[in-house]
């Protein structure tokens, strides 16, 4: 059966968690994530900005978006169908598409890049694109199963190891990662290119909840779980989800917050951690279903109207604000890396974000693809996209 092309839920949940993933990743780029934290000379202020994005918002997000990626592909498979074209063809185009746009994003201006993630981890779901649904989700179960296990052995091995003698290494890696982002351009890249090693450690760490994430969101798509939400079952099947969701997710959440930001010691801040990830789906599913319940109310579908176009261009956005972080962070502009505290940063980032919800509304009347979808488009479909591509 055919699909209209814009599903305004999908666009608006993508939208959401555009916001979410670029509140992730201001604080790293600013310094303050995984680089020393807010430090001594931060306010109390400070201080609780960041433990809130720990609590809400770090590894939920991205679940989330993955969980967007899946569904997606299956809009794509329905658009090769309409058109008469192969979809393989169309999806490994685009995969190297995506890879390509990554890696220059990564070295040029966030080595925490999530489009090379997302190019080489969705061969696993090309793969996978002809599988049975129901056997789909079991495998999408299984994976998050196994990566829980593992997760939950590597935490209970660190919570067993004295850790105290690590910040005297963390500081000298802080003080070099300072002095090159807010050294010159060349400093900027180099130091983008050595955290590869990071990089690719986080992509086996993280690998196997985004695999799940792409499954899930593929399966749903299947069953268009996405649309006619307000009807009764569905409404009583979102209700139970986001119940369930806050009640798992908003304690793995707490003790995420208290292990990285405090009052927890070093010792548990990663089984803290990892709590929060393994319970982060939870969170995760819980926003997305809430969301959805609103979606369907007045004020809801307001809400969603003003989403919506920011999902809609949600490349070309991701891509802006890392350009954004980087004139602002990095020696490429203002070289503010280490020099604000979170809740400045914050709050800089949630006001921008509000422009580019302006800007995207404005432009996605005019435009029906975004610069940066175009160019993808064109590689997706080796050729200029038509007003039905």
């Amino acid at each position: 059966m055919p699909r209209p092309h814009r599903i305004v839920e999908v666009d608006a949940l993508r939208g959401f968690a555009l916001c979410g993933i670029f509140l992730a990743n201001v604080l790293v780029m600013a310094g303050i994530e995984g680089r020393g934290g807010d430090g001594p000379s931060a306010s109390g202020l400070d201080q609780a900005a960041h433990w809130l994005v720990m609590m809400l918002v770090q590894t939920k997000f991205y679940l989330l978006f993955s969980f967007l990626f899946g569904y997606s592909t299956t809009l794509q498979m329905d658009s090769a169908e309409r058109d008469g074209a192969p979809f393989a063809p169309r999806m490994l185009r685009r995969l190297l598409g995506l890879f390509v746009l990554g890696a220059l994003h990564a070295v040029l201006l966030y080595p925490g890049d999530i489009l090379t993630t997302y190019a080489v981890l969705g061969l696993v779901l090309f793969a996978a694109r002809t599988v049975d649904p129901a056997r789909m989700w079991r495998a999408a179960l299984r994976v998050y199963g196994a990566v829980a296990a593992l997760y939950l052995l590597l935490g209970a091995a660190v919570a067993l190891v004295d850790t105290g003698g690590g910040d005297e290494g963390l500081s000298a890696s802080t003080a070099e990662l300072t002095a090159a982002y807010r050294g010159g351009p060349a400093d900027v890249v180099r130091a983008n290119m050595d955290a590869w090693t990071d990089i690719l450690a986080g992509l086996l760490m993280m690998g196997g909840m985004v695999v799940a994430a792409f499954l899930a969101g593929f399966v749903a798509g299947r069953r268009r779980l996405l649309t006619g939400t307000g009807t009764p079952d569905r409404v009583a099947r979102l209700r139970r989800i986001c119940g369930w969701g806050l009640a798992v997710g908003l304690p793995g959440g707490v003790l995420m917050a208290a292990g990285t930001v405090g009052p927890l010691g070093a010792r548990w801040e990663i089984p803290m951690f990892i709590v929060g990830m393994l319970t982060a789906p939870a969170l995760s599913g819980a926003y997305a279903c809430g969301l959805l319940l609103w979606f369907t109310t007045p004020r809801g579908a307001r809400l969603a109207a003003r989403l919506a176009p920011a999902g809609r261009m949600a490349l070309t956005n991701y891509l802006v604000q890392s350009l954004v972080m980087a004139l602002v962070f990095t020696g490429y502009g203002a070289a503010l890396y280490g020099r604000v505290g979170a809740a400045a940063v914050l709050g800089g980032a949630l006001l921008f974000y509000g422009c580019q919800l302006l800007v995207s509304a404005r432009l996605m009347e005019r435009h029906r693809l975004d610069p940066v979808e175009r160019l993808l488009r064109t590689v997706t479909l080796w050729g200029r996209p038509t007003p039905r591509a």
